[in-house]
């Protein structure tokens, strides 16, 4: 199998109500040509969020008691904080790092995702005051360019939003995906053999996660590179949404 894994360049910068998906269209067109079947396209949750208007202005927030309490405890600016409480169903965990200013604050997002802050973000902001929020859902976002593509290429294609998160017992970030449209999120191993001849019983490869962290090797914050093509995997298993890769808190050891 022969992978191939590139930016798709000239992505401008997006404003909200754009129409996102022809732009992709026309930069895929003038860049690669036709897309083909079993194609993915990887793109940032910057550009999704900033196409659907996702971005708060922090001198319009007033923050509730809990946020300045929040505030005070982690030293983050309050507005900012009372935004990542409207973004999240739980605090999972806060905490001041003492190679850090600003405190941190682990949230469950409330479409699921767990990550710092409820991926409630000030980089790549035009303004100074401003955060960008995540996608409503980001499985719909994906669904909805999924369409409009397959429909202007005439091609079986995955689209995956990512984002960048933190990893539990581990340093560093790296790309996953918070939203999946026309492809699975993850594939099943179970009863297949492995190198041995021994059957397989819980493997199940977080297929969504894997395309999205290889994607982080040619995308970067700062060079405006939002959109990647990933061309040479097949599946065989239903499409699913990044929903699917969401542990269910009864099947979660460490909360």
């Amino acid at each position: 199998m022969s992978l191939f894994i590139s930016v798709i360049p000239e992505i401008p910068e997006i404003q909200p109500n754009d129409d996102l998906a022809a732009i992709l269209a026309e930069k895929i067109l003038a860049n690669i040509g036709q897309l083909q079947d079993y194609d993915i396209l990887v793109i940032a949750q910057k550009v999704i969020s900033k196409a659907e208007g996702r971005i708060v202005n922090l001198s319009d927030i007033t923050p509730s008691t809990e946020a300045l309490d929040y505030a005070k405890k982690l030293a983050k600016d309050p507005r900012k904080v009372e935004v990542v409480l409207r973004e999240s169903s739980k605090v999972v965990k806060s905490f001041k790092h003492p190679n850090n200013d600003e405190g941190t604050m682990i949230c469950q997002h409330n479409t699921g995702h767990i990550s710092a802050n409820a991926g409630v973000d000030q980089s790549n902001c035009t303004g100074d005051d401003e955060v960008i929020l995540l996608p409503i859902s980001a499985d719909k976002s994906a669904e909805k360019i999924r369409k409009i593509l397959v429909e202007k290429f005439n091609v079986k294609l995955g689209i995956i939003i990512s984002d960048t998160f933190g990893r539990p017992w581990r340093l560093g970030q790296m790309n996953v995906a918070i939203g999946v449209a026309g492809m699975p999120a993850k594939k099943s191993e179970v009863g297949n053999l492995d190198a041995n001849g021994r059957p397989l019983s819980v493997t199940e490869p977080a297929f969504a996660d894997e395309i999205a962290a290889a994607s982080g090797l040619v995308i970067g914050k700062a060079s405006n590179t939002p959109l990647v093509l990933v061309r040479g995997l097949t599946w065989h298993e239903a499409a699913g949404t990044a929903q699917d890769l969401i542990r269910n808190q009864k099947e979660d050891a460490f909360r």
